[in-house]
């Protein structure tokens, strides 16, 4: 279920929603041309397993522009306050090999936004760069009652009413890179007795709950997309063979889609997934039929028709029952 239930300890009670990524999209702005809408989403569970963004955490996106599978460039957002007394959100952008330190650093490019937790989003402008964080719509579609029976549809969208907690930036293409085609992934890190532990990472959807044992999900979600090949190709490639009879040959192929785990968007071309991510990819069926071998094609499942047109982009949240 995309990312979903990905983070520590989500499928216990005592999980913490506010460290769970759910998403990263990655896809051109409207209404502004030469510019890049990134978006992370975390708390699968919104808001009723947590009010606010936890203050001891560091959300991050990652932009490899050089193809050597390491961040160049990297926004941070931190948060202080409490929805009580209203929230804020600071956003560092990190170059060079700041960027690929998990700490908050490098220059402020917002500082002290107000975070959203209301019906309608708030828009932060800092220059030739938008922000919008609070509580949004989850974007995300999947049969999930079908999945977990068997494949036996049930044409229910488990996240047709959810909420996430959404961060979405818009820059312009040169905050980038100069070359159109970068790679995407976020992670969310906490602070933990003075050490800022990685606590959940990914780019593309689902990769965790089809390939993941729960016994390794930890040792992922600490690791760095550069060392995802020589560490997950051999057992990704069991998986694949049991779930889809892939040949080691055409598993090894097909792994190359999703290992490193990094978005790539080639910004020259149109953004659909695998080629970036849009609010309304169909990313379930995307790996229904990976998995699969191709025998299962699709879930029925439709995009939600709650999408904003124009920046954040994201629907309004849901009425919490």
């Amino acid at each position: 279920m995309s990312h979903h239930l990905s983070g520590p300890n989500l499928r216990s009670p005592r999980g913490d929603a506010r460290l769970d990524l759910t998403d990263v999209f990655a896809f051109p702005a409207a209404d502004a041309p030469g510019r890049t809408v990134l978006i992370m989403d975390v708390n699968p569970y919104a808001p009723t397993r947590a009010a606010e963004f936890h203050p001891d955490a560091v959300y991050r996106i990652n932009i490899d522009n050089d193809g050597d599978d390491r961040a160049d460039v990297a926004y941070s957002f931190t948060f202080a306050g409490s929805r009580t007394g209203g929230q804020t959100v600071t956003v560092h952008r990190a170059t060079g090999a700041a960027a690929q330190k998990h700490e908050p650093t490098g220059e402020v490019v917002f500082a002290d936004v107000p975070v959203a937790f209301g019906d309608a989003p708030d828009v932060a402008d800092a220059g030739d760069r938008r922000l919008s964080v609070g509580l949004r719509s989850d974007p995300f579609f999947a049969d999930l009652e079908g999945i977990l029976n068997d494949f036996t549809w049930t044409g229910k969208d488990a996240m047709a009413e959810a909420n996430v907690f959404g961060i979405a930036l818009e820059v312009p293409d040169a905050d980038l890179g100069p070359d159109p085609v970068i790679g995407v992934w976020a992670r969310v890190s906490l602070y933990q007795d003075g050490q800022l532990v990685s606590v959940d990472r990914g780019a593309h959807p689902s990769l965790t709950a089809y390939f993941n044992a729960e016994e390794v999900k930890d040792a992922y979600n600490a690791g760095e997309p550069a060392d995802d090949w020589d560490t997950y190709r051999e057992p990704w490639t069991a998986v694949l063979q049991h779930t889809g009879d892939y040949t080691t040959a055409a598993a090894t192929e097909t792994l190359k889609l999703v290992l490193p785990d990094i978005l790539r968007y080639d910004r020259s071309r149109p953004a659909a997934y695998p080629n970036g991510r849009t609010l309304s990819d169909d990313v379930t069926s995307a790996r229904l039929a990976m998995v699969s071998g191709g025998r299962i094609t699709s879930d029925h499942i439709p995009p939600h028709t709650d999408l904003l047109p124009t920046f954040p982009h994201l629907g309004h949240p849901h009425p919490t029952p």
